[in-house]
């Protein structure tokens, strides 16, 4: 079932009696990155995934976004569905958005996982880097930009041995309006380091990384499930940063063997 909330094109799948989680999906792409994991949940698991703002099919407007608009939204969809106790699940931008949100009230949780994503802000460098792409969009137009950014998402040999999964991925980033491309890049340099909140973190927490990420490396992401008290945390072989669309079979065993855990 699809629906609009607050400007959002929300989906749903299962049964709403069901326990709910929430997918929040990563940058540049839509809700459709989550379709294996709400392909295997669905049956038993209440899902809900949207379509960020500025994404998607989702309200565009000025694309004058920020993370706490961001996570205001998804507030929004948890209040106007009702979802009590959701999973939340997000990836890269996805993750920021879930981080701030069990900051700002982590008893609206159930639990959280995170995928691929990091709890620190960007530094100058990455401000640069961000600022550049969305001057690249603005000159050279939205394709040019999505090509290069998509592809380093992935690990190298993703395009060749998932060459139908990768071009598709692909193309659908090419759809976006590029204001709403725009908007999510301010919105990811406007975010707040949520590392000093780790160690306050109380509900169970799955921390999943692919092996060949460049854009949060392991590294990275095992320091930060360190500071998780309690928290599991999981490496996704033959997968860059996309793991969900590139080792779906893998990252649905550890989600689905965490939530039956943390049921008991």
């Amino acid at each position: 079932m699809s629906q609009i909330i607050n400007g959002l094109s929300v989906n749903t799948f299962g049964d709403d009696k069901n326990q709910p989680i929430i997918f929040v999906h990563g940058f540049p792409y839509d809700y459709s990155m989550w379709e294996n994991q709400i392909n295997l949940l669905k049956e038993n698991y209440y899902c809900v995934a949207y379509d960020v703002r500025g994404l998607g099919r989702s309200f565009v407007g000025d694309g004058q976004y920020t993370m706490e608009f961001f996570v205001d939204d998804l507030f929004a969809v948890i209040s106007e569905l009702k979802l009590h106790k959701p999973v939340l699940c997000g990836l890269s931008m996805g993750g920021y958005i879930a981080l701030r949100a069990v900051e700002r009230n982590q008893n609206t949780f159930s639990s959280v996982i995170l995928l691929d994503t990091r709890s620190d802000a960007d530094d100058n460098a990455g401000k640069l880097k961000r600022a550049a792409g969305i001057n690249q969009i603005n000159i050279e137009g939205l394709e040019k930009f999505a090509e290069a950014f998509v592809t380093n998402c992935f690990a190298d040999e993703t395009p060749i041995e998932q060459k139908d999964m990768f071009f598709t991925t692909l193309h659908k980033s090419y759809q976006h309006n590029p204001v709403g491309v725009k908007g999510c890049i301010i919105a990811i340099m406007s975010r707040t380091d949520t590392s000093n909140f780790l160690s306050h973190i109380q509900i169970p927490t799955l921390v999943i990384c692919g092996s060949f990420d460049k854009l949060t490396p392991s590294h990275v992401m095992r320091s930060m499930a360190e500071k998780i008290p309690g928290s599991e945390f999981a490496i996704v072989p033959r997968a860059g940063h996309m793991t969900p669309l590139e080792n779906p079979d893998n990252v649905n065993d550890l989600i689905s063997g965490f939530l039956k855990r943390k049921a008991r």
